[in-house]
């Protein structure tokens, strides 16, 4: 770290307690600067950090944290919250394994209150915070922090709606960095609002409120007209009667990046009783044009080059994800009725690709999962062809829709699951470990993983021809490397294949792992020993047939995922076995995700840390192999 002037001072919030307004601006730019410096060289969220870190000053220097709390939603925008509170020196080790989070962390600092990677969770969250400071008899100050596109998520409205209610003090900060607001009404606003945060004009609006409701019989119905005089006259100046409405005292808009107006209403607002909503405007990657200029691109980056914003060049190759948005781009042309849905990730799920040809039949829903998969559904019962295109983990939001709208309807949805498996730097909110286990359970329901790119179209153009629900789960970053047919033919719903033939044991596979345990048994053949290598292609239904033919031919079995041990697919392989009285001829072991939660680092060394490189496949097939010689002796 280079030499700051201000924020080589900064140990801790406390350090930035009486500084000098210039110097707290001098810092903004100091903090933007490592962050980029560092953000270059990890990879990390870009853009929402920046846009925060005026915010983030503000916050700190009117708060007493971590007396105070501050619920940060998403937690991609705290990296100069993580600076400011005692973690300057390690900011370097961001994302890497064993090093500081990119995201908030319970038990990486007391000053991350809560533990977050999936968006729309704050304000529920400081509400439990609040009501239970409240119980205890604590008076500490409660912040939540919470960006637009979060908004948009059903758990968010749900939060906003009950904290409206419960009447308790909290703040709740939203972080506007999309909508336009001319500059006569900015300033309006943000003169209303100082009026409105002044204790004096809080303590006069309160007397006549109880003055006016003393008046006999007519009283309260006096009250109301002025309170609705109040909020119309308010609701022509500032957008805030939506949040009146539901039991908020409304403050902004504001210019998110004028500290001494941040400070300000910061600290009338944590003043006021009640809940507050606080309205402020900022520039997601302001500070560094790059960002600005193209914020969704350096929203979360790979390494890049700071001085010109051109990412590092990365080895050849395309990814699952450019292949599934081709192949559904290449559906959308042979066929009208297929539709394409993403929750506020287009870029991230290739689905861009079928955006950019057919738009009106493109559907971006936001941070909304459980809404894309019931929107899907009423979409399918009309005759259309939904293929809705979610990420791993963020699929676990919308379980029940998966249920209810879609599988007890039998409805043909298809369900692309990109990032299934260990995903890297994002860390344990964002691994997607968990959806063979949660979706194996579920009647109706088809779920297949390709071995390669290739065979995900293959199973794509499945997927389109089978009339009911259908599950493709496929891994982030590159494929394989073999060439891709995009006029592929369907392969048979259940149908496995054996990739090589052995008489030592058999290594069943699927997905990602299957190109894993070809190289174990090129391992293996090196050592004088001969292993069946199968890609079970399909998680469910299995291939009776396949399997009850293997069972002939080898009484060892490996099974191989990279999703959670604890009812994942090697289960499903003991549940086959056991169904049909072949549990006591067969060993069989099962390699997987054990049950934990796993770190962030790079995927090639967290595959290490559980144990799923070809080499540690290898090395438990051998171990099987030798044990079973040993007790038949």
């Amino acid at each position: 770290m280079k030499k700051y002037k201000i924020l080589s001072r900064i140990n801790s919030p406390s350090d930035l307690k009486g500084l000098p307004i210039d110097d707290l601006y001098i810092l903004a730019d100091e903090l933007r600067d490592y962050i980029i410096e560092v953000v270059s060289r990890n990879g990390g969220h870009l853009a929402p950090s920046l846009g925060v870190v005026e915010l983030t000053i503000a916050l700190h220097s009117v708060l007493d944290c971590p007396r105070d709390k501050i619920v940060w939603d998403v937690g991609h925008q705290t990296y100069a919250h993580k600076i400011i509170t005692g973690r300057r020196n390690e900011f370097p080790t961001l994302r890497t394994l064993g090093g500081i989070s990119g995201f908030v962390k319970r038990d990486e600092s007391v000053y991350d209150t809560f533990s977050v990677g999936h968006a729309s969770t704050s304000i529920s969250a400081a509400l439990g915070i609040a009501t239970a400071r409240d119980i205890r008899g604590d008076d500490f100050k409660v912040v939540a922090v919470i960006g637009d596109g979060a908004l948009t998520g059903g758990l968010a409205l749900e939060g906003l709606d009950r904290t409206g209610e419960s009447g308790r003090d909290i703040l709740i900060i939203l972080n506007d960095n999309e909508m336009s607001i001319s500059p006569n009404v900015g300033a309006l606003a943000k003169y209303l609002s100082k009026i409105i945060t002044n204790p004096a004009f809080d303590q006069i609006r309160s007397r006549l409120q109880a003055l006016v409701q003393s008046i006999p019989r007519k009283g309260w119905e006096l009250f109301n007209y002025a309170r609705r005089f109040e909020e119309g006259l308010k609701n022509l100046l500032v957008p805030g009667m939506l949040f009146e409405e539901q039991g908020y005292r409304y403050l902004g808009p504001i210019d998110g990046h004028n500290i001494e107006d941040l400070i300000e209403s910061i600290d009338g607002a944590l003043k006021l009783k009640g809940p507050v909503l606080l309205h402020i405007l900022t520039t997601k990657g302001k500070g560094y044009t790059p960002a600005e200029e193209n914020a969704t691109l350096f929203h979360g980056v790979s390494a890049f080059n700071p001085n010109t914003g051109k990412f590092n060049s990365v080895s050849g190759g395309t990814t699952y994800t450019e292949v599934f948005g081709r192949a559904i781009t290449k559906l959308g042309e042979e066929d009208k009725k297929v539709v394409a849905i993403t929750a506020a990730m287009p870029d991230g799920t290739g689905t861009i690709q079928f955006k950019n040809r057919f738009p009106d039949r493109f559907f971006d829903v936001g941070i909304s999962e459980g809404h894309a998969i019931t929107f899907a559904a009423g979409l399918s019962t009309m005759g259309l062809k939904p293929i809705c295109a979610i990420y791993s983990t963020f699929l676990q939001r919308a379980y029940d829709m998966v249920i209810h709208d879609v599988c007890l309807q039998n409805l043909p949805v298809i369900i692309a699951i990109d990032r299934g498996g260990l995903v890297g730097e994002d860390g344990p909110t964002h691994h997607g470990c968990f959806d063979i286990a949660y979706l194996r359970p579920i009647p109706n329901i088809v779920i297949s993983a390709p071995k390669d790119e290739a065979e995900l179209v293959a199973l794509l153009r499945t997927a389109h021809q089978y009339n009911g629900p259908f599950a493709i789960r496929y891994p982030r970053g590159k494929g394989v490397g073999v060439e891709v047919d995009y006029n592929a033919n369907p392969i048979k719903v259940g149908e496995g294949e054996i990739l090589t033939e052995g008489k030592d044991i058999a290594i069943i596979a699927i997905g990602r792992m299957v190109s894993f345990a070809l190289k174990a048994g090129e391992e293996l053949s090196k050592e004088g020993f001969s292993a069946t290598i199968v890609n079970a292609r399909f998680i469910k239904p299995l291939d009776d047939e396949l399997f009850k033919e293997l069972a002939m031919k080898n009484n060892i079995w490996l099974t191989v995922e990279e999703g959670a041990l604890n009812g994942g697919f090697g289960s499903g392989i003991l549940e086959f076995l056991e169904e049909n009285s072949l549990i006591d001829d067969i060993t069989c072991d099962r390699m997987g995700i054990p049950d934990e939660f796993i770190t962030h680092g790079k995927v090639s060394e967290l595959l290490k840390i559980v144990k799923l490189t070809p080499e540690d496949i290898a090395e438990r097939a051998r171990m099987l192999i030798s044990h079973k010689k040993k007790n038949s002796h």
